[in-house]
């Protein structure tokens, strides 16, 4: 059975020490959707809502959740990331979020991926919500990650 690790040998939640990890290049990319009407679509995209250019500010937002990811989830180490890539495009049936994140250090950045995405998707629906409110955001994921002692990964 795999060993979580972040719970101690007394079932205690930690923080893991990577002091003695070597510093590795390390990556992942994590995706999101955000499920909406065609219309609603047409206004993200146009850059021409009431609140401004949506795609713009969920990007934005994404890079600094990924800079703040050790703020919001209890056990993350923080980080010194060297990039935070965020891209909201147009898709069938709504909006795809991307966010690809690097650095060399210690331990990996799954998390800050994954928490870039999920801002830029509750960004999008915030920005979005006067025109609709039944948007869905859905399929938020890990798809690649590179690096570390676990090595390679992709979904």
């Amino acid at each position: 059975m795999t060993r979580l690790t972040h719970i101690d040998d007394e079932g205690r939640a930690r923080m893991v020490d990577v002091s003695e990890k070597p510093a590795t290049a390390r990556e992942a990319i994590a995706v999101g959707f955000v499920r909406m009407s065609p219309e609603t679509q047409a206004l993200a995209v146009s850059g021409t809502g009431r609140k401004g250019d949506v795609r713009a500010v969920a990007e934005i937002a994404g890079v600094m959740a990924a800079k703040k990811t050790a703020d919001l989830i209890p056990l993350c180490h923080p980080l010194a990331l060297s990039k935070v890539e965020v891209s909201v495009e147009p898709a069938q049936g709504g909006l795809a979020v991307m966010a690809r994140v690097k650095l060399t250090g210690q331990t990996g950045v799954e998390m800050e991926a994954l928490t870039a995405v999920s801002v830029a998707c509750l960004t999008i629906y915030d920005m979005l919500k006067a025109a609709e409110k039944g948007m869905v955001i859905e399929a938020i994921r890990l798809v690649e990650k590179t690096g570390g002692k676990s090595g390679d990964w992709r979904a």
